[in-house]
């Protein structure tokens, strides 16, 4: 099978396609045949970074074709996605029964991998921000994967007014066409009025301004691999919060509330109110130039490989 897979940090470029033998399940887990992977910013932040190189996770889409000892609940020919740590750029990926949904009858591949993951994500921070019906809310990153899915949610859960924050005035329109009332860009001295609270993808040096755009009593929810520093006086003159999500946690400690998110996910996309958006898409070979994408934040949704 092929793989995609490098050697040493860089950029874009050090990513090469390779042969492998295709993988055997162990206890629990499940082989699938990949129809669609999720291109996400930490998985590209990992490649840039200084530590020794990592398998290209993250999340697939794929049909069932072997399952290991113990792996109960699923059959082959069964259509599943959800989070790979091993290798997920690659024609067969190992998913551990843990990280596995069902994908619908009539979705596609490229709708679980644009949805199910970064929708859960979206959906995990806004309730860990807990909103009441008539707040307003402010997104970073707000066209990417998980932004443009979080400024929807924010709107079907009561929002009264949505503001999204793009690093460039020309995804103005995009965002605008899913529900933002307002579009602030990175640069801008003040990001409008404040807001009860953030849903922050960026972190880094945005973490400031994002603490500096909430109201008293707002809530920052930092749920991005970009680190970043808040400081204490910020919080502590208006009686701020910043509160960190990580979905992995409720995957393994809660599954019946990842179930139940994900479930009221594809509701609301089978019934209109939650659309996903895809970039664009790429064949496994060019793994390189969907990491270009996400690197330039030129993303309008989703960037997906196709295997």
């Amino acid at each position: 099978m092929r793989r995609v897979r490098y050697e040493h940090s860089g950029g874009p470029e050090v990513l090469f396609l390779e042969d492998v033998p295709v993988p055997a399940p162990g206890p629990g887990e499940l082989l699938v045949r990949v129809e669609a992977v999720g291109v996400t910013l930490p998985v590209v932040r990992k490649v840039r970074g200084d530590g020794d190189p990592i398998p290209l996770g993250g999340e697939i889409a794929g049909e069932v074709v072997a399952l290991g000892e113990g792996a109960v609940g699923h059959a082959p020919g069964d259509r599943v996605t959800g989070l790979v740590f091993g290798h997920g750029y690659a024609d067969y990926a190992l998913l551990h029964t843990a990280m596995a949904s069902p994908v619908p009858d009539g979705a596609s591949a490229v709708d679980a991998v644009a949805l199910v993951r970064s929708g859960l994500v979206a959906y995990g921070a806004l309730e860990a921000a807990r909103p009441a019906p008539g707040e307003s809310a402010l997104v970073t990153a707000a066209a990417s994967g998980v932004g443009h899915l979080a400024l929807q949610l924010a709107k079907a859960k009561g929002a009264s007014r949505v503001v999204a924050a793009v690093s460039d005035p020309g995804k103005a329109d995009f965002v605008r066409g899913l529900g933002a009332d307002e579009v602030v860009t990175y640069d801008q001295e003040v990001w409008g009025e404040p807001v009860d609270h953030v849903l922050d993808a960026v972190g880094g040096d945005l973490l400031t301004p994002a603490v500096r755009a909430l109201a008293p009593h707002g809530r920052l929810v930092a749920y991005s691999s970009g680190g970043g520093t808040v400081a204490a006086y910020d919080l502590l003159v208006g009686a701020k919060s910043v509160i960190g999500f990580q979905l992995g946690l409720i995957a393994r400690g809660r599954p019946e509330l990842y179930e139940a998110w994900r479930r009221e996910l594809w509701e609301l996309h089978a019934a209109g109110g939650l659309r996903t958006a895809v970039h664009a898409e790429f064949a496994l070979a060019d793994a390189a130039a969907a990491h270009a994408v996400i690197e330039g934040r030129s993303n309008r949704g989703k960037v997906v490989l196709i295997p």
